[in-house]
């Protein structure tokens, strides 16, 4: 599913217009993005958590040529599912 057709969903729904149910999509994802970016934990109850995770600095290797490269430290997210998602997809 798109974006145009989750908004159109969301604006049918709701009973509001397709523009209203961009805005709260927006701020929504805006919204989630702040917090993750503080590197707070951001969870929505039935659907799951998103939480900041940092990874170590690690020796690699460059498949091409065979040399081994240093892997800087990077900070990701990880979705963890909520039990009523997990039920839904099983």
């Amino acid at each position: 599913m798109k974006k145009d057709e989750l908004l159109k969903v969301l604006a049918e729904e709701a009973g509001v217009k397709k523009v209203e149910a961009e805005k709260v999509l927006d701020t929504f994802v805006a919204t989630l993005l702040s917090e993750v970016k503080k590197g707070e934990k951001f969870a929505v109850a039935g659907f799951g958590t998103f939480v900041v995770a940092s990874r170590a600095a690690r020796d690699g290797v460059n498949p091409k040529t065979g040399a081994k490269i240093r892997i800087a430290a990077s900070k990701n997210v990880k979705f963890k599912a909520a039990k009523k998602l997990k039920e839904a997809v099983n």
